[in-house]
């Protein structure tokens, strides 16, 4: 794709402050549960399809094929959040809640959680020094720490286990990388462990205001549109179940028909605002924070809210960002084997509301989760020997600016 350390800075900056946008609308007007709205995994195929574009690669120069690539994932999202938008805001997405029974929400609620599996321990294991010692606090604090009070009565373990096991964590792979402990590894093993590996901070300004264009104008294309499309149709699917996981795990009324519509819209609106502002990817009701509900017993839509001006004020802070963005991912990766477990857990919950001695239920379950996991490995397969899909059909689209 191209683009420079400053860049990337400049990227994370701004699906920060859009992030922060998006979660804030979600919460006023939107479904109003406390469910954070964030980047999604389902847009990274369409994405990569974007950046392998050979029209785009024959662009020799890398800030301008970084400028000319996200020009193309924006004008890929404006079209796509149209879909949704309409799909919201008529109210047809509300005719499917029928569908929404607990024998339907079981799957989708447990492979919104096990579908990200290789975001988990495989990414772990790249830094073993630091993501285990991560998941392992994160499991102790929070479920063997949980009852220790050690400050006026307050259960700071409880509430805060992923800040203060991030935090230690955090300083450790600091240390060993000041150290010099990865200076004579692989390149694979220092980009995933070191915390001054991309020179992130050093490249980062001190103030950054993101704003709407400021890639470009965005380049529409007829096929990134519809690969484009595709991931927002997942992504629908993903932050239902994610809305049905949220209001369960806060311990909220289950959301009705119209207000699943209503929040679906407000996200189609938000992925225009991803492309207006060039934040690289779509966005969607972030999982490892619905799991963060279940793990902390925070429910509050007031701390979202907050948590969302956090995110606006600090984007604008290039330095914090950017900091922020040195963080190991391995850390990340443990956080991901408790919280993504955890929301698949909660749609496994769901049987207990239905007639488990059914042959035919058991069928519908085992079926829905087996073929959930199993048919995107089947088209990984074909992507990543061939990078296209098992029908190749040798088509291309005309890029319009």
């Amino acid at each position: 794709m191209g683009g420079s350390s400053g860049d990337k800075a400049r990227v994370i900056q701004t699906l920060l402050f859009v992030a922060g946008i998006n979660t804030l609308l979600q919460a006023l007007f939107g479904t109003r549960l406390p469910a954070v709205v964030g980047g999604s995994f389902a847009y990274v195929i369409p994405v990569a399809y974007i950046i392998g574009d050979s029209s785009l690669q024959r662009i020799n120069d890398p800030h301008e094929r970084f400028i000319h690539t996200m020009r193309a994932i924006q004008g890929a999202l404006i079209v796509a959040s149209s879909i949704q938008i309409v799909l919201g805001y008529s109210q047809v997405w509300g005719l499917f809640s029928r569908f929404f029974s607990p024998l339907g929400m079981a799957p989708v609620v447990g492979l919104v959680g096990l579908g990200l599996i290789h975001r988990g321990f495989p990414t772990l294991g790249n830094c073993v020094e630091i993501g285990i010692p991560m998941l392992l606090l994160v499991i102790g604090l929070s479920q063997y720490l949980k009852h220790v009070r050690p400050f006026r009565d307050i259960p700071i373990f409880e509430r805060f286990p992923v800040l203060i096991c991030v935090a230690i964590v955090w300083i450790y792979s600091v240390i060993l990388t000041a150290s010099g402990a990865y200076s004579h590894r692989p390149s694979i093993t220092q980009h995933n462990c070191r915390t001054d590996r991309a020179n992130l901070i050093s490249t980062a300004p001190w103030f950054m205001f993101p704003y709407p264009l400021q890639w470009g104008p965005p380049t529409f294309s007829a096929g990134h549109s519809f690969a484009m499309m595709s991931a927002v149709l997942v992504s629908m699917v993903e932050s239902t179940g994610a809305y049905k996981a949220a209001s369960r795990l806060a311990i909220a009324t289950p959301p009705p028909a119209y207000v699943l519509s209503r929040g679906i819209g407000w996200q189609g609106i938000g992925i225009l605002l991803d492309g207006l502002y060039g934040t690289g990817t779509g966005s969607t009701v972030s999982v490892e924070n619905v799991g963060l509900l279940g793990l902390t017993r925070v429910g509050s839509r007031r701390v979202v809210q907050i948590s969302a001006g956090f995110m606006i004020f600090f984007s604008t802070l290039g330095k914090f960002g950017a900091v922020f963005a040195s963080i190991p991912f391995p850390i990340f990766a443990a956080l991901y084997c408790v919280l993504f477990g955890l929301v698949g857990a909660v749609g496994i919950s769901f049987l207990q509301f239905t007639n488990m001695n059914s042959m035919r239920n058991l069928i519908i379950i085992g079926l829905s989760l087996f073929l959930g996991i199993s048919v995107p490995q089947f088209f990984n397969e074909y992507w990543t020997s061939s990078h296209h899909g098992p029908v190749h059909t040798d088509a291309g689209w005309v890029c319009f600016p």
